[in-house]
Parts: C-alpha cells; sequence; structure tokens
C-alpha cells in the first residue's frame, strides 16, 4: 500500500502533468497562428506526452492501492513574442518539471518505498532526456535568429513521430 503522503505528492504531480499539457497545447495553438505549424506539431506532440505523464501515475498509484486524483488545473499563458521565447519557456517549465520530480523522488525516499522510487528514477530519466531536448532546441533557435535557419527547424521539428 502507498502512504498517503506519497499519493498526495503523486496526485499534485498527475495535476502538474495535466497543467504541463495545457501549457503545450497553448503553445501549438500560437504557434500555428504565427505560421509555424512544424514547431506546432513537434509542440502537440510534448502535449500528449505530458498527459501520457499523467495517466502513468495515476496507473502506478491505483497498482499500488492508493486513489488517484485530479486537481485544479489553473490557466496557462496564451501568447508569446517570439518562437524563441515560447522555447525558452518551454526549457524553463522542464528545469521545473525536474525540480518537482526530485521533490516526489525525495517523498517516496522518506517513505522508504522501494518499488516507487523505481517507479519514479524512470521518471527521473525520462525528464532529463526532456530538460536536454528543450535546451537544445533552444540553443539551435538561438543561432537561427531570425532567418532560413528558423524555417529550417520548423520543418525539421515538424517530422517529430
Amino acid at each position: 500500500m502507498i502512504s498517503e503522503k506519497l499519493q498526495n505528492a503523486i496526485n499534485d504531480q498527475i495535476t502538474a502533468e495535466m497543467w504541463s499539457s495545457n501549457l503545450y497545447l497553448s503553445m501549438s495553438f500560437y504557434l500555428q497562428r504565427e505560421g509555424f505549424d512544424g514547431f506546432a506539431s513537434w509542440m502537440r506532440k510534448q502535449s500528449q506526452e505530458e498527459l501520457q505523464h499523467a495517466y502513468d501515475l495515476a496507473d502506478y498509484m491505483t497498482k499500488r492501492g492508493g486513489t488517484a486524483k485530479v486537481g485544479k488545473i489553473d490557466v496557462v499563458p496564451q501568447g508569446w513574442g517570439s518562437v524563441v521565447e515560447v522555447f525558452e519557456h518551454v526549457y524553463q517549465h522542464e528545469c521545473h518539471v525536474s525540480e518537482l520530480i526530485d521533490s516526489l523522488v525525495n517523498v517516496a525516499s522518506e517513505a522508504k518505498d522501494k518499488a516507487s522510487q523505481d517507479f519514479l528514477w524512470g521518471y527521473v530519466r525520462e525528464q532529463v532526456e526532456e530538460e536536454a531536448t528543450a535546451q537544445g532546441i533552444v540553443e539551435k533557435l538561438r543561432r537561427c535568429g531570425d532567418g532560413a535557419g528558423i524555417l529550417y527547424l520548423n520543418d525539421q521539428l515538424g517530422q517529430r513521430k
């Protein structure tokens, strides 16, 4: 059985993942409106990935005898100044999510819940990749400037499977 404190922490993370999904969906809408269909497509896939994280956390908790819940999901931003600003926000947000997950691992550790620690370490590894990917995109966008490079990167990211 999973502890109540860990259940609460995982439920908070489920809500955070749902908020992240909404954030990336909002970014997708913005990017599409700005004519960057490739970036918009990438962001929609990212939105789906964040939603899947919420599902995975809920499934894990149910398997452990806990009760998954979705808390209040606050409104997300609706606009940005540029494509670079969008992806800088993505990178900052992924760094924030990494901090949330680190705290979640700490709760599992304090509860001496080895099964949850093991499950969450997989989540940590995936989060490291997401943060690095966002950072890499920001670096490429900064090198692109406003020229043809940004259009090329838009096409490249639009090919994400």
